[in-house]
């Protein structure tokens, strides 16, 4: 009876598995803030394909579980990471040992120099609870393009050839049923983050998205993108990063600091998105690419957690 407190209750689920194609199906974790990413499967004629995994081991499990269940019994010969930030990558060690991880050159570097899951920063509160995890990075990388062909069906990775979000980005594109999976290229929703990219390769990214004349894109973060709802994705993006570096040059032309410029700036329709934090995060990247230089990515997190007043907020 609602109420008493003997009833047993499941939790909520940490997940769901929509199918977006014939045999492609995109793992949507909800509401897709710090930490909770989006994933995917593909279905071939044998075996089938993981497009990223989980920041915790529940919630890897949970992806794996659901996977299974509508895998007919075919095992993953492969797993995409389409970038190497944590909430796509740290599940990797849950996979068989049989299921060849595969990766962009680049982004193998960046989760071997990450070393967030064994010394987790006092950025974010609560900590995730990472479970048995441990680092697993690609055992198969390429430069521009490969391919993993699944029978009948081939599934294309692919690196713009650019730095955007981070600089071993790909997309995962299954051309037969027309959906591009882009991980973090994309945050319908949330504030977009590049952090450990470029302003402007990110947007020179989004008329290479555009390029694949996709059916259904689905994002890193946030809701499955329909074709008829791309345009005005890529145009709100194209305008945010606009923003970034003309707020980038304002700060520079006036003296400003990022967590100056963060604070005098008025982010007016950009405020309703999701963790608008990562604008100061933001401005650290436009101001390295405007000066020439790397993000000091601590002082970068320490500047977000000065200008919200507290601990980025967590729900893993």
């Amino acid at each position: 009876m609602p109420g008493d407190p003997s009833v047993t209750r499941d939790p909520a689920p940490l997940g769901r598995l929509d199918q977006v194609a014939d045999g492609v199906f995109a793992w949507i974790q909800e509401d897709g803030t710090w930490w909770i990413n989006n994933a995917g499967y593909v279905a071939g004629d044998d075996v089938g394909v993981l497009i990223d995994t989980c920041t915790t081991e529940a919630r890897t499990r949970a992806l794996l579980d659901a996977v299974d269940a509508v895998a007919g019994g075919r095992p993953l010969a492969y797993a995409l990471n389409t970038h190497h930030h944590g909430d796509h990558t740290y599940g990797n060690s849950l996979l068989e040992p049989t299921t060849v991880i595969v990766g962009q050159h680049l982004m193998r570097e960046g989760m071997l120099a990450d070393r967030t899951l064994e010394d987790f920063p006092p950025f974010w509160s609560p900590t995730p609870e990472f479970g048995d995890l441990r680092r697993r990075a690609p055992g198969l990388t390429f430069g521009d393009r490969a391919s993993v062909h699944l029978g009948g069906r081939q599934v294309d990775l692919v690196h713009p050839g650019y730095t955007a979000h981070t600089d071993g980005d790909a997309a995962a594109w299954v051309p037969d049923v027309r959906v591009l999976f882009v991980g973090d290229l994309l945050f319908p929703g949330h504030t977009p983050m590049i952090m450990a990219g470029v302003p402007s390769g990110a947007i020179r990214s989004l008329a290479w998205i555009d390029s694949f004349d996709a059916d259904i894109v689905v994002p890193g973060h946030g809701p499955v993108i329909q074709a008829s709802e791309l345009a005005q994705v890529l145009a709100l993006h194209e305008a945010y990063y606009e923003f970034v570096l003309r707020e980038g040059r304002r700060g520079i032309a006036t003296g400003l600091t990022p967590l100056e410029v963060a604070r005098s700036a008025d982010l007016g329709e950009f405020g309703g998105l999701l963790d608008p934090e990562r604008f100061v995060l933001n401005v650290h990247s436009a101001y390295a690419e405007l000066r020439g230089g790397a993000v000091d990515r601590k002082a970068a997190l320490a500047d977000a957690v000065a200008w919200m007043g507290r601990a980025i907020h967590t729900k893993v």
